[in-house]
């Protein structure tokens, strides 16, 4: 807006205080909610397959339940015999892949755990399925 002054220049400057406070006032909101952000739980959860390519039954297939218990093609073992269950298994698999098909609540160091112990029983291919071990599963697991 220009306006005429007393000396007859025009008045060309924008006042921007209503504009600073604005900004002050959502910088202050922001620091009031930020906060509550940290708290938001942010669980992983697997998202369901609705397709996908199926898994050979042949391979080398590493359960774990939601209490930590490791099965290797349907054998308890503890996660330090996994390496050399393996490589015991091993030449007896068409392809050396493993298959890890865990609980939802399995803390993903213990997937790892078995990716360290595929590598170093050099296999060539890991698989995580898709869909986690049910109830029904687990239970055969540790009952059979």
């Amino acid at each position: 807006m220009a306006m005429n002054s007393k000396k007859g220049k025009l008045f060309t400057e924008i006042n921007i205080t209503p504009l600073t406070d604005i900004f002050l006032v959502l910088l202050i909101i922001m620091m009031v909610i930020a906060p509550s952000f940290q708290s938001i739980d942010n669980s992983i959860t697997v998202p369901e397959i609705n397709s996908g390519i199926a898994i050979e039954q042949n391979n080398a297939e590493v359960a774990i339940t939601k209490e930590g218990l490791m099965f290797v093609n349907g054998k308890q073992i503890t996660s330090e015999q996994l390496t050399e269950e393996l490589l015991a298994i091993k030449d007896s698999l068409e392809k050396p892949e493993v298959v890890v098909k865990a609980d939802s609540q399995v803390k993903s160091s213990e997937i790892m755990q078995v990716m360290n112990a595929a590598q170093n029983a050099e296999y060539k291919k890991l698989i995580v399925a898709g869909e986690p071990l049910t109830k029904k599963e687990q239970r055969e697991l540790t009952e059979g």
